[in-house]
């Protein structure tokens, strides 16, 4: 029994890194405190309890998650440190270790976080316990459930969690553990909690949410048809989706749909069918290219972000090369492009091929500017058109900003902001760029 007046009138601090998965557990841990009596701490106030939700998807962010949790026992003395996330799960006793750290729960544990909190700090505290909970991945088999918005105007619905694929290069199956979700039925209720709320916009986040009907034997395409039928949302938008998961007939059902909007985001990872192999990637070149044009053929407007790695073990000069003009000539709008790093117990530390820093600096930056110039062109394509934007909260004052539905970044000057067009639906006239070229002015119609 969780014995919540203890919690009373107590402040918590929040630090995240990583996905979005991260960043709605978060948010759900810290409705969960909110309902014991927890309050956030503001911006300069000292916190009771301190929850750091780690990430571990490379060893800048391992570096990330130690200055994160340091950080936080300097700002909090005294405070009750609680570390989760992938980190947590991969170096559980490591982490424990760390000066002012209390808690640390694995990716199993942190299903029942408030329960071990509340064990935890019923008992005699003198320093702190440097406590971990967490067990081997095989053993991960809790669902966190999460529907949360925290300070944003969408919200975030956990679909599914884990991954069965064990890339070469990866280490979330070990600290996430295998590819499990709840019901279809279940989900649903969520995104219509989401909508009594005033929801208008759902991200559907996991980490490989194309693999959903692991636990239930449901398939992905059902539950996007059953949330498309939920009155209030008016915008779904699929966080990311492997191409060998993405079949056909998703593709042509979001090009007719009432809400799902004309946005992918889809891991590539190499375009080099080489690197692909090495990866243990389970697609080719030619059925990413076959899905990409697909899409646009469909939905000619849809705005397709691509994940690609470079720098990777065996990623020869000439493999680059081609990985570059590959995408160079695919229709995709914007690259999210990641450097390789090594990452403990993975086995693409077998392949022989190193890439040097310099190189792998070089490669990203080529792939960058590929990038900035693709935007730039999708976003100017869409200038004088009319475009429906779904408005953010903005600080009086400022701009208001918003996304249209094929998640062009649009701009509304301040002295025509106001406040009741936040988490609105507005038909605007997309202008020119701002000044930071980052989003498209727009005048309401």
């Amino acid at each position: 029994m969780i014995d919540s007046s203890a919690f009373q009138g107590k402040k918590a601090a929040y630090y995240t890194l990583g996905c979005k998965l991260n960043f709605s557990e978060t948010s759900t841990f810290g409705k969960m405190l909110e309902q014991m009596g927890v309050t956030p701490a503001a911006k300069d106030e000292k916190a009771d309890i301190c929850l750091i939700n780690t990430c571990s998807v490379t060893e800048v962010a391992d570096h990330k998650c130690r200055q994160a949790i340091h950080r936080m026992v300097r700002k909090n003395p005294g405070a009750f440190v609680v570390v989760t996330g992938c980190y947590a799960q991969l170096e559980s006793e490591t982490v424990s270790r760390i000066d002012g750290v209390d808690l640390v729960l694995g990716s199993n544990e942190k299903a029942e976080l408030i329960q071990h909190l509340s064990e935890a700090w019923s008992q005699p505290r003198e320093g702190h316990l440097h406590r971990f909970l967490s067990v081997k991945t095989r053993d991960i088999k809790s669902f966190q459930a999460s529907c949360a918005r925290g300070n944003r105007t969408r919200y975030f619905l956990k679909v599914q969690d884990g991954c069965n694929y064990f890339c070469t290069y990866c280490t979330i199956p070990y600290a996430r553990g295998l590819s499990r979700n709840p019901t279809i039925a279940s989900l649903v209720e969520q995104a219509r909690q989401a909508a009594s709320e005033g929801g208008r916009e759902i991200v559907l986040t996991g980490v490989n949410i194309g693999d959903f009907g692991r636990t239930t034997g449901e398939r992905f395409i059902d539950l996007v048809k059953a949330l498309d039928e939920v009155e209030g949302i008016e915008r779904y938008r699929i966080s990311s989706l492997e191409p060998d998961l993405m079949d056909d007939e998703l593709i042509d059902y979001c090009a007719h749909s009432r809400a799902f909007m004309p946005h992918f985001h889809i891991p590539l990872q190499s375009g080099s069918d080489e690197v692909l192999r090495l990866m243990h990637r389970r697609y080719d070149t030619a059925l990413f290219a076959h899905k990409i044009h697909l899409i646009k053929e469909k939905m000619p407007d849809a705005f397709i972000g691509v994940d690609v790695m470079v720098g990777c073990r065996g990623e020869q000069p000439e493999y680059f090369e081609a990985c570059y003009d590959f995408l160079n000539g695919l229709p995709v709008t914007q690259l999210h492009v990641f450097p390789y790093s090594e990452r403990p117990g993975t086995s693409a530390l077998s392949i022989p091929y190193v890439v040097n820093e310099a190189d792998k600096k070089l490669r990203s930056k080529r792939l960058l500017e590929m990038s900035d110039r693709k935007l730039q062109e999708f976003y100017a394509a869409h200038i004088g058109q009319e475009a429906e934007v779904l408005f953010e909260k903005a600080t009086r004052g400022k701009a208001m900003h918003g996304f249209t539905k094929n998640y062009i970044r649009v701009e509304l000057p301040a002295s025509e902001a106001r406040e009741e067009l936040d988490n609105t639906i507005v038909r605007v006239r997309l202008g020119d760029f701002t000044h930071d070229r980052s989003a498209l002015r727009c005048a309401m119609l």
